[in-house]
């Protein structure tokens, strides 16, 4: 889990409360993680807020990743790639299947969203580092993640870099990725996120600590430790 050593005192409490999934075990059970863009970040002056939310299970990594950032300006506020490192320290896995809504924005800021498909980015792994990107597809510079519209429901900040732009369709607001990474378990942290923004290299933010660990990922660390302290 994610400083398990910083976390160990709370997961001894939600531990002695009986915070935990009754009936499933250990190995099955996915644990949640959290990341987010640290309060503030910018991009060429502009607002960007990013979230990715990666479930570990065994031998599988799933990452929704999320563009929060209402009514945007320009692409360069869009999401391209997430890097992130397995703390169990894999350095290889394949991208089994991903999934996102495609989002046409006109020129007038009103936007029509298409079906689900495939995004089509790609993933490499660098050592221990895994990169999912937009950048360098043939899908590129379509499909990057637009953030949502603002409360009238459309993109009136919009600019001519996303409403009729050859940006378009996006991938509204989110997308799902499915890896496949051999020797990942439910205790697998995340660690060194980076998101990658705009439509071209160089335009990264660096989250150094998750935002959140979910219940479901506090309830595996429990079973983990449970099973440690019989063991010792």
């Amino acid at each position: 889990m994610v400083s398990r050593c910083v976390f160990a005192p709370m997961l001894r409490r939600f531990c002695a409360l009986g915070i935990v999934l009754v009936g499933v075990s250990g190995p099955a059970l996915g644990a949640i993680i959290v990341y987010e863009t640290p309060a503030g970040s910018a991009f060429s002056g502009e607002s960007v807020w990013a979230r990715a939310t990666f479930t570990t299970a065994v031998n599988q990594v799933t990452i929704v990743l999320e563009n929060l950032q209402a009514d945007q300006k320009s692409v360069g506020q869009c999401l391209s790639g997430l890097r992130f490192i397995l703390s169990t320290g894999q350095s290889s896995g394949a991208l089994s299947s991903s999934n996102g809504v495609e989002r046409t924005v006109a020129t007038n800021g009103t936007y029509s969203d298409g079906g689900t498909v495939s995004v089509g980015w790609q993933m490499s792994v660098t050592g221990e580092e895994f990169f999912l990107t937009l950048l360098g597809t043939s899908m590129s510079p379509k499909h990057t993640i637009l953030g949502p519209p603002n409360a009238s429901d459309v993109y009136a900040r919009a600019n001519n870099s996303i409403n009729g732009s050859s940006h378009n369709p996006f991938l509204g607001e989110s997308a799902a990725f499915v890896l496949s990474v051999p020797g990942v378990t439910a205790g697998s942290g995340i660690s060194s996120v980076t998101f990658c923004f705009n439509t071209s290299p160089g335009s990264e933010i660096y989250v150094p600590e998750p935002a959140a660990l979910s219940l479901l990922g506090l309830g595996g660390a429990c079973l983990v430790f449970r099973r440690r302290r019989r063991q010792s």
